[in-house]
C-alpha cells in the first residue's frame, strides 16, 4: 500500500490532500522495495533498530520512504515526521547511502511520556534489485540474515541463510525467530553494521468458511500478524481482489485439506452447514498437532457437538480443545463485523505477550526529565494536577 509522501514535507504547508486508498501493513519488504523501485528512482528503508523505554512501534519495524510515497510506518507522529525529513536528505543522493538516527521521543520530539529509539536509515536503487530479489526467496525458505555494513565507498550487504559462516551469524539463525531482534554493530566506530533476520515467523490461521463472518473475519486478519489461509467450496462468495498476505483455497470437499495444514496451526471453522463444520472439527481434533480450534455457534451447538465427538470415540482430552462459542466475552452485537472484532479481540490474546509486557514498568530518566521539562498535559493528568 502505497501514500502521498510528496505533501508531507516536513515544514511545508499542508495543501489540500490527495485521496488515499485503505493504509495497509508492510509485509515481505523486499518484494515491496522492488515494486516500489519500478516506481521510484531510490527508496529509503528506515529500520527500528533499538527501542529504551516506551515507543509507538517494536524493534525490527521498517517503512519504506520514496519521493512520492510511502509504505509502513514506524509509529507516526513526531518520531515518523522526523525521521521522514532525514530520509528525504538520503533520496538526493548527495549523502551517504546509509546512517544511524538516534531521537529521544520526550526530549527531542515532545512526544510524552517515552523512551529513545534507534534507527537504521539505507537507501536503495535500481542497481540493488538482484539482492532483494534474492532476500525475498531466502526470506521464503526459511531462516536468512541480512548484513548490511556502511563502509567509505557505500554499504556492503551479504545475505546468509546457511550456518557454519561464523557463530553470530550461527546463533541468529538457530534461534527462534520471535527472540531475535535487529543488532548494530561497531556504531561507536563509524563502521556500522546491522545484522537482521529477513523471515517471518508468523502464526498460522486456517479459516473455513466464505460467509458474512468469514469475509469480515478475514477483512480483519489480512491486517494482523498472522498468516491467513482462507478456505471454502463456494469459490463465487471470495472478493474479487483479495490481499496479498491471504492465501485462498477452493475445494469441492473441505475435510480432506485438514491433513495439509502445517502443526502448530490454528484453525477457525464458520461454515455454513452444521454437519461440515462437525466434520471438519472431527478431522482437525484426530490430528492432534494443532495450536487451537475455534468453532462458531452458540453454547447449545458447542455441547452438542462435544457429546457427538465423545459417543465417535474422540478422546476427552482432544474434546476439551474445541473452544465454542468463540469470540471475546461481553461484546452482545450479533453483526457479522462485530463477532469478528470479538474473534480478532480473542486471537490476538492467544499468540503473545500483552504490548505492556514487552516495555519496562518504569520510565527511563532521560524520558522523565524530559516530561518534568515540558510539563506535559498528560503527566499533570496522571499526577492529578
Amino acid at each position: 500500500m502505497s501514500r502521498p509522501l510528496a505533501r508531507r514535507t516536513p515544514g511545508a504547508a499542508a495543501p489540500t490532500a490527495a485521496r488515499a486508498d485503505w493504509l495497509k501493513p508492510l509485509r515481505d519488504w523486499p518484494q515491496a522495495l522492488l515494486q516500489a523501485l519500478q516506481r521510484e528512482p531510490a527508496i529509503i528503508r528506515i529500520v527500528v533498530t533499538k527501542v529504551l523505554g516506551s515507543a509507538p512501534r517494536e524493534a525490527g519495524v521498517c517503512m519504506l520512504v520514496g519521493r512520492d510515497e510511502i509504505q509502513g510506518t514506524i509509529g507516526g507522529g513526531q518520531l515518523e515526521w522526523q525521521a521522514l525529513a532525514v530520509a528525504r536528505t538520503l533520496l538526493a543522493g548527495t549523502a551517504p547511502a546509509a546512517r544511524m538516527q538516534r531521537l529521544v521521543l520526550g526530549a527531542e520530539l515532545a512526544q510524552c511520556c517515552g523512551g529513545v529509539v534507534e534507527m537504521w536509515m539505507e537507501r536503495y536503487t535500481c542497481a540493488d534489485g538482484a539482492l532483494l530479489r534474492t532476500a525475498s526467496d531466502a526470506a521464503r525458505r526459511g531462516g536468512a540474515l541480512l548484513i548490511s555494513s556502511i563502509t567509505p565507498h557505500g554499504v556492503r550487504r551479504q545475505i546468509v541463510s546457511a550456518c557454519g559462516t561464523n557463530p553470530e551469524t550461527d546463533l541468529m539463525l538457530r534461534r527462534p525467530r520471535a527472540l531475535v531482534l535487529p543488532r548494530v554493530s561497531g556504531a561507536v566506530s563509524g563502521h556500522a553494521t546491522l545484522w537482521e533476520r529477513l523471515d517471518e515467523d508468523l502464526p498460522v490461521l486456517w479459516l473455513y468458511g466464505a460467509g458474512h463472518v468469514g469475509q469480515a473475519l478475514a477483512r480483519i486478519v489480512a491486517e494482523l500478524p498472522l498468516r491467513l489461509t482462507w478456505i471454502d467450496t463456494r469459490a463465487e462468495l471470495f472478493p474479487m481482489q483479495i490481499p496479498e498476505a491471504v492465501r485462498i483455497v477452493h475445494a469441492p470437499e473441505l475435510v480432506p485439506t485438514v491433513a495439509a495444514a502445517p502443526a502448530g496451526t490454528r484453525f477457525l471453522v464458520l461454515t455454513h452447514s452444521h454437519p461440515l463444520d462437525y466434520a471438519l472439527c472431527k478431522a482437525i481434533l484426530e490430528r492432534g498437532d494443532f495450536a487451537s480450534l475455534g468453532l462458531i455457534g452458540s453454547k447449545s451447538k458447542g455441547a452438542r457437538f462435544r457429546s457427538r465427538l465423545a459417543r465417535d470415540g474422540v478422546p476427552a482430552a482432544s474434546i476439551a480443545r474445541l473452544l465454542c462459542p468463540i469470540g471475546a466475552a461481553g461484546i452482545a452485537s450479533k453483526w457479522p463485523a462485530a463477532i469478528a472484532v470479538a474473534v480478532a479481540f480473542e486471537l490476538l490474546q492467544s499468540i503473545g505477550p500483552r504490548s505492556a509486557a514487552d516495555h519496562p514498568a518504569s520510565v527511563p530518566p532521560l524520558a522523565g526529565a524530559a516530561c518534568e521539562a515540558l510539563s506535559c498535559a498528560n503527566c499533570r493528568s496522571r499526577d492529578g494536577a
